[in-house]
């Protein structure tokens, strides 16, 4: 690694207390680990470092995720470590328009999120007297479909809050590069006239609320309070992840085993904040400060 990295990455990481880190292109890729990744949680647990993993897939309920990785990489699942678009936004809306009706477009299993709130069903949400307070977009596959669609659509001109769990234009798969469901959102964006209100990355709510998870962490093993700079997001885009998270009041760390190459990193250092690029998040953990 050239010298001036390696300064950056060790100015990046001094008085770091705490971890947030993408899952896809940081921890895994194409459905397997990312070489080094499994160790380098393996040396957080060890030396006691609080992490969350904040990913913007929301295909999936937070306890199938887990337990996905976990079948992954041999760890233990964990789904509290885990702050998904899906369950950021089933938090906000809880928050917003708690006993009210809500049209959510999301997979049979990512809707679980929600458990305890009234979510209609694209027929019941077409009936002529239907009306929502609020329409949320995820990762629903097929079931964005144009149908559905116009149906969210008619609810949201009719006043419905947009909400969006992310605006992730695409993403990589097993296929390689694929269609997300952020170039839905900005398709109604675009018809609707007005954006969305957006709860997974690169919103500064999905950040705040990891942070506070990793304070309440933190207390309970007895540690000084913990404050928002001493903690880093590790991610593979450069927006998305690491100058969302900067914004936020968090340091920002940009991997290369994801999304973008050596180049393109070093070209979006000149563009958009962050603290230090590394090669992987291995190369993080062994950075860190003994």
């Amino acid at each position: 690694m050239p010298t001036d990295r390696a300064a950056d990455l060790a100015t990046a990481l001094a008085g770091v207390r705490a971890f947030v880190l993408d899952a896809d292109g940081v921890l895994m890729y194409r459905g397997g680990p990312i070489p080094g990744s499994v160790a380098a949680l393996e040396t957080l647990r060890a030396r006691g470092i609080p992490y969350r993993v904040v990913t913007n897939y929301s295909a999936t309920h937070r306890d199938s995720l887990a337990k996905l990785f976990a079948r992954a990489t041999g760890l233990p699942a964990e789904p509290e470590r885990i702050i998904t678009a899906a369950s950021a936004a089933a938090a906000y809306t809880a928050r917003r328009h708690p006993g009210a009706r809500l049209f959510v477009l999301a997979s049979a299993d990512a809707i679980r999120e929600w458990a305890g709130q009234d979510t209609l069903t694209a027929d019941q949400a077409d009936a002529d007297d239907a009306s929502v307070a609020a329409v949320v977009i995820g990762d629903a596959g097929d079931d964005l479909s144009f149908r559905n669609l116009d149906i969210a659509f008619r609810h949201l001109r009719a006043g419905a809050e947009f909400i969006a769990m992310h605006r992730n234009p695409w993403w990589v798969t097993r296929r390689g590069p694929t269609l997300d469901a952020g170039s839905v959102v900005a398709g109604l964006e675009f018809a609707l006239g007005r954006r969305a209100t957006v709860c997974g990355k690169p919103s500064p709510v999905v950040f705040r609320e990891a942070v506070a998870e990793l304070r309440r962490d933190v207390a309970a093993a007895g540690g000084p309070a913990l404050r928002a700079r001493e903690v880093v997001m590790v991610g593979d885009d450069p927006r998305a992840d690491v100058a969302a998270a900067c914004r936020a009041g968090l340091r920002g760390i940009l991997v290369l085993t994801g999304k973008v190459t050596a180049n393109e990193a070093h070209a979006a250092s000149s563009r958009v904040r962050m603290d230090a690029i590394a090669a992987s998040l291995g190369e993080v953990v062994a950075a860190l400060p003994r």
